[in-house]
């Protein structure tokens, strides 16, 4: 037993893998100023105690063995402080799943700049649909599973039966670990899903993030395998030199593995030419297709039958926030979605409308990345939304941060809608100081929204209580 006390402990990952090392028997504590519904509870359940604030004392009195620092987490920190005064042990998350959670057991790591959430969330239950019970760590909210995190059950942890299938993360481990979360997980299995420039905070450019997913393949064995996405330009010039087994997946005929006939409901799972069988398909898009060929394939290679990967795609719930239904609005259908990278968002309009045909389809998108709140994707943000009648941005997440010349061009992006047939609207820097800028989009979407229409909401944070206001009882 290990005594760990996590600094900032009421983040997703963070709650979810001190509640996991609490299951395996270490003592847990941890610190958290806000802590907030359903973490409050979850950790509660789990016997882990969370101290209110970010007091020294509590360091201090906790006496852990280590101290596990968040990537939110830097100098000045009280708590970190005096750790760092007591030559306390400090550990990155990333690091502590690795030596905990992931161990010896089989590592499966899915990465990519798109679709992580959705695509680990799909394998972890293909495993367990099949009674392998998977330990997993989940960057969202499954729609399988109860917990974000857990352990690989006891009696196959660091066993030849042993799977944790882990969400790779290419963003940074800690203040004092640079290196992206994905390198710390050692894949048995690795997937690299897509590459696009994002996070720029990170990364100054795309040759930058190509680097850290090459470095991520090189990890792979000679025992194991990379699954690369196949129709990925940037994927492809990642893996062209392997060290490591590599097979490809995608949607053309030169791919590995291949999704075929893609519809609504299904697809045909094609391995070199042969059509295995059809995959059934809980969410729509071609995106989502590839996503699941991806978990199959996982499940065929981990020992899995044809009939357990097609139980498996067949009983599979998305994760929360990914196309996700959650009511009406003024007899319109409402979908709360996690696309906030121009790719992501042109997917999710995409199928949506191949979902409600004939449905005019109005957006609410809330610029909140380091990425979509400066001019880095100007030119694509104004082309993502094709298909949508409109589009009402929330406010710019502290703009502050960057000059007039850096950040996205609210102006010049509605202009450029317009000039597309899409009515578009924005909250300005002035209206969002003043507060309650949610109410601005609600009402703009009052005016635009008819009976049988789709509303998405687009958005990585809480859009300023958007979500509640649409669907609070008129």
């Amino acid at each position: 037993m290990e005594k760990l006390f996590f600094i900032r402990i009421g983040g997703t990952a963070m709650g979810g893998v001190a509640a996991a090392c609490q299951r395996q028997g270490n003592l847990v504590s941890g610190s958290e100023a806000d802590l907030y519904e359903p973490m409050k509870s979850y950790l509660a359940e789990h016997g882990v105690h969370v101290f209110p604030s970010f007091d020294p004392a509590n360091l201090l009195a906790a006496q852990p063995d280590r101290v596990v620092v968040g990537n939110a987490v830097s100098r000045g920190n009280e708590e970190l402080e005096v750790a760092l005064e007591h030559r306390q042990g400090l550990i990155s998350l990333p690091a502590l799943v690795a030596e905990k959670l992931i161990d010896r057991n089989t590592s499966i790591v899915i990465a990519g700049t798109h679709g992580k959430t959705t695509t680990t969330s799909m394998t972890a239950w293909m495993l367990e649909q099949a009674g392998l019970e998977p330990g997993f760590l989940i960057g969202g909210v499954p729609g399988n599973f109860d917990e974000s995190c857990r352990p690989v059950a006891p009696a196959r942890h660091n066993t030849e039966g042993g799977y944790f299938v882990t969400e790779g993360d290419e963003y940074d481990s800690a203040y004092f670990d640079k290196r992206s979360k994905f390198l710390h997980y050692r894949p048995d299995i690795a997937v690299i899903n897509n590459i696009e420039f994002d996070h720029a905070d990170i990364f100054e450019n795309l040759d930058a993030v190509k680097r850290t997913f090459r470095l991520f393949a090189r990890l792979v064995p000679r025992n194991g395998v990379l699954l690369a996405n196949g129709d990925d330009v940037n994927v492809a010039e990642v893996v062209a030199e392997p060290v490591c087994p590599v097979e490809t997946f995608g949607l053309s005929a030169g791919c590995t593995w291949r999704a075929d006939n893609v519809t609504l409901t299904s697809f045909d799972l094609v391995h070199e030419g042969q059509t295995l069988g059809q995959i059934p398909l809980v969410m729509p898009g071609e995106h989502n297709a590839v996503n699941m060929l991806v978990a199959c394939v996982i499940g065929l290679r981990c020992g899995l039958t044809l009939t357990q990967v097609i139980a498996g795609a067949a009983s599979f719930r998305p994760p929360k926030r990914r196309l996700e239904l959650i009511g009406e609005f003024q007899g319109a259908t409402v979908v709360d979605d996690f696309a906030h990278h121009p790719t992501a968002i042109q997917a999710t309009i995409t199928a949506l409308g191949q979902s409600y045909p004939g449905r005019k389809i109005w957006v609410a998108f809330e610029p909140r990345s380091n990425t979509t709140t400066r001019n880095i994707f100007q030119e694509e943000l104004s082309e993502c939304f094709a298909g949508a009648s409109g589009v009402c941005f929330g406010a710019t997440d502290r703009p502050w941060r960057y000059s007039e010349s850096e950040r996205l061009n609210m102006d010049a992006l509605v202009a450029s809608l317009r000039a597309q047939g899409i009515h578009g609207m924005y909250v300005s820097i002035e209206q969002a100081q003043a507060g309650n800028w949610g109410e601005l989009i609600y009402a703009q979407l009052q005016q635009w929204v008819q009976p049988g229409d789709v509303v998405a909401v687009l958005s990585n944070g809480n859009f300023d209580g958007l979500r509640a206001r649409l669907l609070a009882p008129a």
